[in-house]
Order: C-alpha cells, then structure tokens, then sequence
C-alpha cells in the first residue's frame, strides 16, 4: 500500500514537470511561430515592392515615360511603405528586460561583448504548482545600439544586416560590371576613366573631406564634437562613389556617343572599388594614429600603401581566379554538362569575393576584375547554353538586387533606428559633395585635354559632372557602422542624397543632354549584348590620339599571342608563338581543338572579341591571304 502511495506521487510529480514542460514548450513555439510570420511578411512586402516596380517599368515603357528611371520608382515606393510600416503597423512591441553588467566584469564600453549571456546564477525558479525547476541561460548575439527602445517587430524585421548587403547583395551587381563591360570604347578612354576614377575619387574625398569638417566646426558643439577630421574625410570617401544607372539607361535608349557613355561607365565601375579601399585605408590610418595633435607622417604613408597593397592584391585575386576558371573549362568536358558548368561558373566566380575578404583585402575589387576576366577568356570556353544562362543570370541578378537596395534606402529612412537628422549637416552634405564632384571632372579634363587628341568637349564634361548620382556603394558604406553619432549622421546624409539624385537628376537627364546639345541616335552604342565574333571595327580612330598608346599595343600582343591561346581555344596556338625551347610545355597547354580548328573556323565566340583593345581590322582576303591572318589574329597593324 505504501508502495502504491509513493509511485502515485511520482507519477503525479513527473506529470506536472511535464505539463509545465510541455506549456513552455508550447510558448516558445508560439513566440517562434510569430516570429517566423514577421519574417515571412517582411519578405513578402519586399517582394510585393519588386513587383510592382517591375509592373510600373512596363507601363513607363509601354507610354515611352523617360522622367522616372526604375530606381526612383523603387525608391519612392520604399518611401511609400517604408512610412506604413512606421505608422500604421503592428503595435506588438518588442519585449526586453533591462540588464546591467557586474561591478567586476571586465567589460569594454567602446566595444561591446559579441554575446550576452542570460541567467541568474544560484536560483531556481518555482512554478505556481511548487515545483522547482532548473534555470535556463539564454544567449543574445549583438546588435548595435539602441535608440528606440519601443520599436515593433516589423520595423525590427524590416532592417537587414548591413553585412547581408557586402556579402550577398553588392556581389552580383559588381560582378555583372565587370562582365558586361564594354571593353572595346572603355581601353581607348582608359586613361580619362582611370584619371576620373581613381585621382578623382581620392581628389574628390578630400575637398568633401576638408569641407565638411570646415563646416562641422561652425554648427552646434553638441554635433562638432563627435566630428574627427578623419570621420569627416571617410564621408568625402563614402559619398564619392557615383551609380549612374539612370543617366546610362537613358543613353542606351538614345544612342548617346558611345565614347561619353564609356567614360560615365567605367568610371562608375572603378570608382565603386577605389572608394571602398580608400574608406578601409582611412580606417587603417586612424588605427595607426596616435592621436597627438599632430599629422603623422608614418600612419600616412602607412595608409597609402595599405590602399595601393590592398587594391593590387584583390585585383590580382580575382584575375587570377577568373583565369583558373578558363582553364578548368578549356581543359575539362564539364562544358558537356552546361548546367555544371554555368553552377562551377557562378561559384567560382563568387569564391574570389570570399577569398579577398578572408585575406582581410577588398572583395569588390577582386569580383569586378574576375568578371572582366571571366568575359574576356572563361566566356570563350563555356558552352552556348551556359553562354546565354550565365549572361542571363547575372543581368537578372543585377537588376533585382539594385532595386532591392534602392527600395530598402527608401524603406530604412523610416524603419531604420539609427538615423540622426541634422538640418546644417544634411545641407552641408549636399553642397560638399556638389562641390567635390566638380572638382573631380573639370580640373581633371582640362589637364587630360592638354594631351588628349580629340578632347573632352564642354559638354561632355557638364553631362560627367550631371552623371554623378549616388547609390548602392555609399549606402552600404554609410549603414554598415552606425553605432557612434557621426556615423548615424553620415547615413542620414547619404540616404538623403542618394534619394535626391536618383529621383531628380536621373529624372532630368534627358533634359539635361537637350540642354547640352548633346547629339543622340548615332547608332554607335551597338554593344549592349555579347554578339560572336565578329571582324568589325567602328569609325572612331584607333585611339584618341590616332595611334594606340603602346602599353595598349604591349598588352595586345601578349594577349593575342600567349594569354588568349593559353587560357582559351584561340589560335594561334602557343607551339606557333612561343620560343622553340617551350614547345613541350606548349604542346601540353594545347588543345586538339586549337590543332584541328583551320583558319576558315576562326569565327570565334569571344564575348567582347570587337571590344578588346587589340581588336582586327576587317582586310579583303583577295589582298594578302597572310596578311588578313595575322590580322584577324592580332600579329601585326594594318
């Protein structure tokens, strides 16, 4: 009987841990189930934003409507919903719990603890039947700051992590850059492109820079203070980058020369990627300093050679990773199999951004120029099905992710937490960087026209200084630290000017070339798509001074005679073009295809083959059967 007793209170007792086992398990399915409807509803109003920008660009096309370029419409309809959701979503607050660290921890102030974790030590908690049960520690991974406390959880939702943006989002869109890069007008405006993008960029950074902190001295003490001239110059940095995107739709639709549409073009292309190691180089330097009072010459220097390192070695990363894929394709079947190839295509070219990154260099840079080598050898070898899907795909990538980004700009100015408005900074802001993108194109063409045949005209280089809209590249840079309140400031700013100039001046551009005079329909612009091989050459001169510069005409010859043979099917093969002591090596880096193909089936695929620098000129075969060989394959100039 006693037996009985005491294993009915056992059961009694298992029952009730259970049930209150079984009740918190019950709450927490529930806690996570709503949580996975927020984050399901906060997909879909993104999704449901793509949609109708996709819809909206169709009627515009459809009506032939040029005011508005689909990046600010996603920007407008961010503004829109972003808005309700500030306003009229759920009022279903976030729970949280107050918390203090112990008078003994040995935690940072300046730089908070990865994870907290949560318990109370030496307790057990008790139940409301009596039972006493363990306590559980829960971990919470760091966020950032908080400045609004009693946010909901859709506006908690609606903001990304700003790394989601440098890891998944900015990836595609450089990539495609460098992929679909019109490489025949951008190597003959080369030197404009690499002025502009490169001394510009850092010129431009340093007049935003100085002005700016002119500027910040003269406003409220409260703000001034929390202003280094450092901070103020990594701002000239964020807001230097431009993404004219609207301004090179509408000159596609207009056929604008095709030499102005290069120089916008490439410039934005590089920009992208000096801007982003010149923020990192002034980062380094502010490690180095010592904070004296005083310049530092050794932190300088320091810094320029981390921006120089830096930018090579990513650049050096991704060329080569671009080449080893050329040659896993030339040297493979996988081309049998277009599927595998096109997924080894897509991930290797990926894995450089990832490389750079772990190597502490510059992913953007290193995914723009294996794109750019991607194009120029690995297109060559791919299958035409993987041709057209990898083309495809990362047009169709690149445009759903620059609306994504531009919506989320317009979304985040309500959502975003960690926004800081200040009147006499936002407006500073805008003069500054007005006033450094004029310095970067007009003190910069006039040198580059003393030795440019023919030169930049006047109103090119008004529609240059037009064409320098902000985007994704400073955003991302501004929203990826805001924990201080000049960082929150400087996201403010940018957002701000990213939305005024995508929605005004890519709104105004078609006005913009009427005003200017700028000539349109010329029909030269006939290199949006990859074409094959064609021996086609434009009427513009072979160079801007009529004659190829000769760095372009040594770059030509090693690639025509050893880079393309050894990393493509391309004849001539490299038993003709290297020395005779290099034949073994030559004939294992030789295809049969290269052998077999004759010269009558030197139609070649390349992707850009009328867009390179060494590209051949047509020659009559009745003239000079080896002449038009050696042409057609870059040997000699006609």
């Amino acid at each position: 009987m006693k037996m009985n007793f005491l294993l009915g209170i056992s059961l009694y007792i298992c029952l009730i841990v259970g049930c209150y086992a079984s009740g918190e398990d019950i709450a927490l399915d529930a806690k996570a189930t709503l949580l996975h409807r927020i984050d399901s509803l906060n997909l879909l109003i993104y999704t449901c934003l793509l949609t109708l920008t996709v819809l909206t660009i169709w009627v515009f096309k459809h009506r032939r409507v040029s005011w508005l370029h689909e990046t600010g419409l996603a920007v407008i309809y961010g503004l829109i919903v972003g808005a309700i959701i500030r306003y009229g979503a759920s009022t279903n607050q976030v729970t949280y719990i107050d918390a203090m660290p112990a008078a003994d921890s040995t935690y940072n102030l300046s730089v908070p603890p990865d994870m907290l974790r949560f318990h109370f030590p030496n307790k057990m908690e008790t139940s409301a039947e009596g039972i006493t049960v363990p306590n559980k520690t829960y971990a919470y991974s760091f966020r950032g700051e908080i400045v609004n406390v009693a946010q909901n959880e859709i506006d908690l939702k609606a903001t990304f992590d700003p790394e989601i943006f440098f890891n998944i989002i900015l990836p595609p869109i450089i990539f495609h850059a460098g992929y679909c890069l019109k490489r025949k007008y951008f190597f003959r405006n080369l030197g404009a492109i690499l002025t502009f993008a490169m001394v510009g960029t850092a010129l431009s950074a340093l007049v935003i820079g100085s002005l700016m902190y002119g500027c910040v001295q003269l406003m409220p003490k409260s703000l001034a203070a929390s202003f280094t001239f450092l901070d103020t110059l990594y701002f000239g940095a964020l807001i230097s980058p431009t993404d004219p995107l609207t301004v090179l739709a509408i000159f596609s639709q207009l056929k604008v020369d095709v030499n102005l549409y290069a120089m916008i073009f490439g410039e934005s292309v590089l920009n992208d990627a000096v801007a982003l190691v010149l923020s990192g180089a002034i980062q380094n330097y502010e490690k180095r300093y010592s904070n004296d009072g005083g310049f530092e010459i050794t932190a300088f220097l320091g810094a320029i050679g981390d921006f120089i390192g830096i930018f090579s070695l990513s650049l050096l990363i991704g060329a080569l990773m671009g080449c080893f894929t050329a040659l896993m394709t030339k040297f493979t079947h996988v081309r049998d199999w277009p599927l595998l190839e096109s997924a080894l295509f897509v991930l290797m070219s990926y894995a450089a951004f990832l490389i750079a990154e772990v190597c502490e260099l510059t992913g953007v840079v290193a995914v723009l120029f294996c794109g750019i080598c991607q194009a120029h050898y690995t297109y060559n070898n791919l299958s035409a099905d993987s041709r057209n899907r990898t083309k495809q795909l990362f047009e169709l990538l690149n445009f759903l992710a620059e609306n994504f980004i531009f919506t989320y700009i317009g979304v985040s100015m309500f959502t975003f937490p960690k926004h800081h408005f200040d009147p006499w900074f936002i407006i500073a802001g805008f003069i500054t960087s007005t006033l450094g993108r004029a310095v970067n194109i007009y003190p910069l063409s006039f040198l580059l026209n003393l030795g440019r045949k023919p030169p930049i005209p006047m109103n090119f280089q008004h529609m240059l200084f037009f064409s320098g809209l902000r985007g994704a590249m400073s955003f991302a840079l501004a929203i990826r630290n805001t924990v201080s309140e000049a960082r929150q400031a400087m996201l403010t700013t940018t957002s701000l000017i990213v939305i005024a100039t995508v929605v005004l001046q890519g709104g105004a551009a078609t006005h913009a070339l009427a005003y200017l005079r700028i000539p349109t329909g010329q029909g030269q612009n006939d290199e949006n798509e990859a074409l094959p091989y064609r021996d086609v050459r434009s009427e513009t001169p072979r160079s801007e001074g009529g004659e190829k510069a000769r760095l372009a005409r040594l770059w030509g010859a090693v690639d025509s005679k050893l880079l393309k043979p050894l990393l493509t099917h391309a004849r001539p093969p490299l038993t003709d073009t290297l020395p005779a002591f290099f034949r073994p090596i030559a004939r294992v880096l030789t295809t049969t295809r290269q052998y077999t193909q004759g010269e009558n089936n030197l139609h070649r695929t390349d992707s850009d083959s009328d867009l390179c620098i060494d590209e051949p000129q047509p020659v009559p075969a009745s003239i000079d059967p080896q002449l038009s060989y050696n042409v057609r394959n870059g040997f000699g100039n006609v």
